[in-house]
């Protein structure tokens, strides 16, 4: 299985980098796993100008990654519980995940997702967002291999 993370963020390294790469480390015993991070000039200016440019360049810098089963994640995506999450894991060869930028998506990119889901009703920081989206991927793929770490 291969697991992809996309998301519209500025690349540093912090105490949430961390968090991150340790829960790769451990999702690497069931899966490949790989995060990429998207900001360039052109994104910043479109975030610098209005919400709907923001998520037109979201979109842009995604669209070419949608192979596989595609999921975004928006506040309005459905609300699963860790065994429902782990059904993802079930039989798909290549899971994509998208986190937006500040502004979120537009609507036309998430009717493109295979699935829409909210990591929670809270709202989070995308780091925050990213940290649980990585420590509930490592859970689904412990339900997935009877490991006792979801219990």
């Amino acid at each position: 299985m291969r697991i992809n993370v996309y998301s519209i963020e500025k690349s540093n390294r912090d105490e949430f980098s961390k968090l991150v790469d340790n829960h790769k480390k451990m999702i690497q015993k069931y899966a490949k796993i790989d995060e990429i991070t998207f900001f360039n000039k052109k994104i910043a200016a479109a975030q610098n100008r209005t919400a709907i440019m923001a998520k037109e360049s979201y979109s842009e810098a995604f669209l070419p990654h949608m192979n596989g089963y595609n999921i975004g994640l928006d506040p309005a995506g459905k609300v699963l519980d860790s065994f429902e999450f782990s059904e993802n894991f079930d039989k798909i060869t290549t899971l994509n995940f998208f986190i937006a930028g500040a502004y979120g998506f537009d609507k036309d990119f998430l009717t493109k997702c295979d699935q829409v889901i909210s990591l929670s009703k809270l709202t989070f920081s995308h780091k925050i967002a990213k940290v649980v989206l990585f420590e509930q991927i490592f859970r689904a793929l412990s339900i997935q291999n009877n490991h006792p770490y979801h219990k």
